[in-house]
């Protein structure tokens, strides 16, 4: 498997890796999500990456910028989202080697954070603790009963427990009914 950068001739098999990876109900509206981000100017910088083998795309993530506000100091901050990897390539390590590949090159390109709204028992896995209680505040609140599944990953030591404050995504991410977990 080899894991590369997006492109635009990309589109359409991220497009069917997001449709198939959150079925017919919610892979539409994911997909067009995806669309949305790669043109909106407030997701810059940006990371987006795609997992191929056998020459089909089989997974993608993606990165985007997010901001801290209400915090003393500036940091560098992404948000992952979404995540997906079409069925028959799940639970071998597709998306296991996007999260690797993502967090070595946000750590390069000297990125402070990265937060997710996702499964709090796969992220994890990756490094992601709870945000919610050590001071970082999502772009909308998150029911009591799924605080855990808004996290964050510390790339640079010494940032959470010195930095809070409340998480700013791009526009086209900052709609309420992604924030539902």
């Amino acid at each position: 498997m080899k894991i590369r950068e997006s492109k635009e001739a990309d589109k359409l098999g991220i497009e069917t890796v997001h449709i198939q990876a959150f079925g017919k109900n919610e892979g539409p509206e994911i997909a067009g999500l995806v669309n949305d981000l790669l043109k909106d100017e407030t997701a810059f910088p940006l990371l987006s990456l795609v997992a191929i083998e056998n020459d089909k795309i089989v997974g993608h993530v993606l990165y985007t910028n997010a901001v801290v506000t209400q915090s003393t100091e500036s940091v560098s901050a992404q948000l992952l989202a979404p995540l997906g990897v079409i069925p028959e390539a799940q639970n071998q390590g597709v998306g296991s080697q996007l999260i690797y590949e993502g967090t070595k090159r946000l750590t390069k390109s000297g990125v402070d954070l990265i937060f997710v709204l996702g499964h709090p028992t796969y992220y994890p896995h990756y490094g992601f603790g709870t945000a919610g209680i050590i001071g970082f505040e999502a772009p909308y609140p998150i029911a009591k009963e799924n605080a855990d599944a808004w996290m964050v990953l510390e790339l640079k030591k010494g940032i959470i427990g010195r930095v809070r404050g409340r998480i700013q995504c791009a526009k086209a991410l900052n709609q309420p009914q992604y924030w539902r977990e």
